[in-house]
């Protein structure tokens, strides 16, 4: 049976073949120590120990990147906490200081006796006269009576004051007395911490205001000091809760109240009040009903007689 020869290597000798397989090569021994990594390596085994290598530090580099990227992580969350953790330090550091800063101020109230004295005598007449209380503007003329009628040069002051660079416009009413010889002003105002009261205060804003005094008497330069302190804690406290800051809450419209252009009156007889009171303040008598039942009023004070009994 004819076998069909290959074309391409029958022709060939058994050397030639060989060369073309590559069996004319001595076959290369290899040896092992047992260990995968360890031997005497081939170019082969040098390739699969460098891509070993390469692969190792690519998987360290990619672990050190991934610490790196948790550390910084870590880093930024700590420094948003120690910024939380110094602003309530700050807060805390800011409110102790204003509230010390209060305290002092009114310490140095009582070091002055003339203001102490007069002090007393406001808390007498708002006494006699409070049944007067809803109506303040009747109030302040019979404290500034009472207190005429014990010699202090007292008087009824109203500022007024117009809308200019984003001020409001608006007006108050409180008494001051000038101190003879020295000329010294006192400012007093029955209802003195009730012109601080905010809505939705925070437990620190409400610790400042239980230390204001209800009725405030003493001088012009600690009475600034009280309402720059309560006007910037209002700012604070209203920000606080995410609320705006009104026009009247701001301190240059608190400091208005008290230290704006004003008009300084003696007389008991005001327009608001009544129209109809122009009898001179000596021979004037008012009748004023009270819900309690009698209580006196002292020689030197003022004609207005209140109701023994009412039912």
């Amino acid at each position: 049976m004819a076998v069909r020869s290959k074309r391409v290597t029958d022709p060939l000798d058994e050397r030639v073949k060989d060369r073309i397989v590559g069996r004319d090569r001595p076959e290369i021994a290899y040896g092992s120590s047992g260990s995968e990594h360890s031997g005497a390596g081939s170019q082969i085994g040098d390739d699969d120990d460098d891509s070993s290598n390469h692969s190792l530090s690519y998987l360290l580099h990619c672990f050190d990147e991934e610490n790196e990227n948790n550390e910084a992580i870590n880093d930024d969350e700590l420094d948003e906490s120690h910024m939380q953790e110094n602003d309530s330090d700050s807060d805390s550091d800011r409110f102790e200081s204003k509230n010390e800063e209060i305290m002092s101020t009114l310490r140095d109230l009582n070091d002055d006796r003339f203001r102490n004295i007069l002090l007393a005598n406001v808390v007498k007449a708002m006494q006699i006269f409070r049944c007067l209380r809803p109506n303040t503007q009747t109030l302040n003329r019979n404290v500034m009576l009472f207190l005429q009628k014990l010699g202090y040069n007292a008087a009824v002051c109203k500022t007024k004051w117009q809308s200019s660079g984003g001020l409001t416009a608006g007006n108050y009413e409180f008494i001051d007395v000038v101190q003879s010889g020295s000329g010294d002003r006192y400012f007093i105002d029955i209802n003195f911490a009730g012109e601080f009261e905010i809505a939705r205060q925070t437990k620190q804003f409400q610790q400042l205001s239980q230390n204001l005094p209800v009725v405030f008497v003493g001088k012009g330069v600690d009475l600034k000091v009280l309402v720059k302190l309560m006007s910037d804690e209002i700012r604070q406290s209203l920000k606080s809760r995410g609320l705006l800051l009104p026009p009247w809450r701001k301190n240059r419209f608190m400091q208005n109240k008290w230290f704006a252009p004003y008009r300084r009156t003696t007389n008991y007889s005001s327009a608001n009040i009544s129209s109809s009171l122009s009898t001179p303040v000596k021979h004037m008598t008012v009748a004023v009903k009270c819900s309690t039942i009698g209580f006196s009023i002292v020689d030197s004070a003022p004609i207005f007689h209140a109701a023994t009994r009412t039912r």
